[in-house]
Formats: C-alpha cells, structure tokens, sequence
C-alpha cells in the first residue's frame, strides 16, 4: 500500500475549504477534526447548487424524477462505503437525533423486565438515550466500565455483565474525548453469543472521518453519523438500520410504509453530498493503491488515512525534527496513555498549572484551532474518574502535516 506522500497530502489539503485558514481569524492550523472536520470543496458546491432547485421529490415532473434518482444514488454510494448488504439508509436532524430514535424504538419494543448494556465510555447520544429509554420501557440498565488507564472498553468488560435477558445493547465506536477506537466487530460477537436476539446499536460519529467502516462484519442493527464530521456540512445525520429493525413499530405516519424511518421532505442536496464524500474516499484509495474495485478503493482509503493519522499521533507524542514530544514534557499529561494501539487522530492532554480554557485560548492566539473538553455532561464521563476538570482535546484529520505538528509542539513548549 502507498503511503501518503507530501505531494498527495497538497493534493489532498486542496479538495477542503479553508484548509490553512479561518475566515475569521485568518491562517491557522486545524487541530478541532473531532468537533467537525473540514469540508470537501465539492460538498459546498453541492450544497449551493441543491439549495437552488424549488422541487420536492415524489412529484411527477422532470426535476423530481431527478431528485429521486440522486437520492437513491447516494443511498447506494453509502452502500458501498459501509459495506452494508441489507437494511436501509436514511436522513435525520443529526447523528445524535437518529441514536435517540433508534435506541428508542428499540427500547419500546423490548420485552419488559429484560436489560439494556452499554459502556461509560459512551457518549451521552448513546449513553443517555438508552439509559432513558430502558426506564421508561421498565428495563434494566446494565453499565460496563471503561478503562481510565486506557480510555477504552473492551470485550472482556462487555462479557463480564452479559446475561441472556439483554435485549438492547449499544457500542461506541470511537470515543470523541479520548480518540480510542473500539472493537465493535468483537463487543457484537459477545452479544450475539449471549444474547443472540439482542438489538445492537453503534455510534460512529466520531469514527467515520477516519474511514473503515464495515457493517456486514459487525451483524448490528444500528450505526449511525454526523456528515459533517466526515467531510459534509452541518443540517443532517445520516443512520442505517437492519431489516428487523426497519419493521418495529416506530414513529411514522399513520398508512406510510412499514419500513418509513424518514419524516417529511429530504434535503436531496444532503444526501448528494454524501456522494461527494464517497467519491472522495474512493479517488484517495486510487491514489494509494491499484484497486479499481469501489470498495476495495475505499478500504485502501481506510488504510492509507490511518497510517497516516498514526504517523502523526506519534510525531505529537514522540516528538518531531529537534521538537520534544508530548510524553516527553514534564507538564503534560496524555490522556488514555502515551502508548497507545487504540488511538484514532486524537490526543487529549491536561498542562500542569495551566486549565485547558486558558491553553486553547492561548493556542489561538498562536493560530492553532482546538479544543475544551469540560467534565460536563458531555466528557465528564472520562474525566471525572481521572480527577481532571477538563483537558484541551487536539483532533486531527489525514489532510494536517507534520509541518503543523510541529507548530503545535513549539508552542506548547512556551508552557514548560
């Protein structure tokens, strides 16, 4: 396999919107991927294009006719970037909104009394919706604990606390604090060996930037993402959802087809968007690899994206040309462990003496975009049983360079 080459990251770095600079503020460096990445020059595009036409789909007319066609071609592009065979794809009002809704159903439609599993690890899109569901369906909610050492979960903790009553399980993909990737393929083949029956959910929301998704291995029933945290553009999320649970009863309209999971009139630029992404994928796996097949093209992609998000993790945590690392400085603490196989495009750190508002502020001043994580509601979950209040979360995408990298390292030199 190819690797990414600094003539293929220009290329690529030219496929995004204000890729080095913020209209705002001006050049900067782009280390926030993982609060939404940047969007593909296509997608805008698209969107400006889409947001033009006044036709709705399902009408009888040229225009809709063509609506109805690209919508299906994208659903069918989505197909082939997931490897999902079955169920269906569909539109919602976020990725967040579309884990509530289904954890919901899938609640609703549980037997009463049996349980519902799911991990600390989990953001509170999942983590919260099935932990309010399973009480207003009389289920029992089952917590596995994470890991505070590594900032994860794995199968042996899910095995621990699996009982053949579980009827609803849910699976983080990929924690959005931690930047720890989870085995979903092996926590769902815990599931099923214990509760085979069981409706398994998964959000990849934070996963999907970072490509190799592949539902078929997983045999879930849900997954779900926020578009513009993989190259689209806020307004939509887009869920997929196993045969069996297309057809529980869930929100519809009263005669619409069993299997609707979709209110009103999509956004067909949306999902044309998605198309965009898929093909991005697909021309990145031509560039890295000989593959002409589209999937074969899209794992390539997969591939090329992580080994190269890995390379510069470690150039983060290492160090890079005459610049010490993150594990070698004194006032840094690496949330989830300097060493670390798990790690998908993120570091969060804590700087002794310093709160992390402070250092992100300090961090812009210096041109360089990232982030708070507070111990809220949102990240509290890892963050209180380490004892941070919070931590500055730097997320990274295939399209950032070593060359910034090393921005950031100087910089965080400046609060030894």
């Amino acid at each position: 396999m190819a690797e990414i080459t600094p003539a293929l990251l220009d290329d690529i770095r030219s496929r995004f919107a204000h890729v080095d600079a913020c209209p705002f503020q001006g050049p900067r460096v782009f280390f926030e991927n993982a609060g939404g990445a940047l969007t593909l020059n296509s997608v805008v595009e698209t969107s400006a294009k889409f947001a033009a036409i006044p036709d709705n789909q399902g009408r009888d007319n040229p225009a809709a006719h063509a609506l109805v066609a690209l919508i299906d071609k994208a659903k069918a592009d989505m197909r082939v970037f997931m490897n999902a065979s079955t169920g269906q794809f569909f539109c919602g009002e976020s990725g967040t909104e579309l884990l509530f809704r289904m954890i919901r159903t899938a609640c609703i439609n549980a037997p009463k009394g049996s349980k519902v599993i799911g991990s600390t690890v989990e953001h509170p899109a999942s983590r919260s919706a099935a932990r309010t569901w399973a009480g207003f369906a009389g289920l029992d909610y089952v917590s596995v604990a994470h890991d505070d050492a590594t900032g994860s979960v794995d199968v042996a903790a899910y095995e621990a606390l699996l009982t053949p009553d579980v009827s609803v399980a849910t699976i983080l993909h990929t924690s959005p604090v931690t930047g720890m990737g989870i085995d979903v393929e092996g926590i769902a083949a815990a599931i099923r060996r214990v509760a085979p029956d069981a409706l398994i959910i998964v959000d990849g929301i934070q996963h999907a930037a970072h490509g190799r998704i592949d539902i078929d291995s997983y045999g879930i029933d849900g997954y779900a993402i926020s578009p513009y945290k993989v190259f689209s553009r806020h307004g939509y999320g887009i869920g997929w959802i196993s045969d069996r649970l297309s057809v529980l009863p869930h929100d519809r309209l009263i005669g619409a087809p069993e299997a609707g999971w979709e209110f009103g009139t999509r956004d067909t630029g949306a999902y044309a968007t998605m198309s965009d992404v898929v093909g991005y994928f697909e021309w990145l796996g031509g560039e890295v690899s000989d593959e002409t097949d589209r999937r074969a093209r899209i794992v390539a992609a997969g591939r090329a994206i992580h080994a190269h998000e890995k390379a510069l993790t470690d150039a983060m945590i290492d160090g890079t040309g005459n610049l010490r690392g993150l594990r070698d400085m004194t006032h840094v603490t690496i949330i989830g462990g300097a060493d670390n196989p798990a790690r998908e495009g993120l570091v969060s750190i804590v700087i002794d003496g310093h709160p992390s508002p402070d250092v992100v502020t300090f961090l812009n001043q210096r041109g360089i975009r990232t982030h708070t994580r507070k111990a809220d509601h949102y990240s509290g979950n890892i963050l209180d049983p380490l004892g941070h209040a919070d931590a500055i979360r730097i997320s990274l995408c295939h399209y950032n360079s070593q060359h910034e990298v090393a921005q950031l390292l100087a910089a965080l030199e400046e609060l030894g």
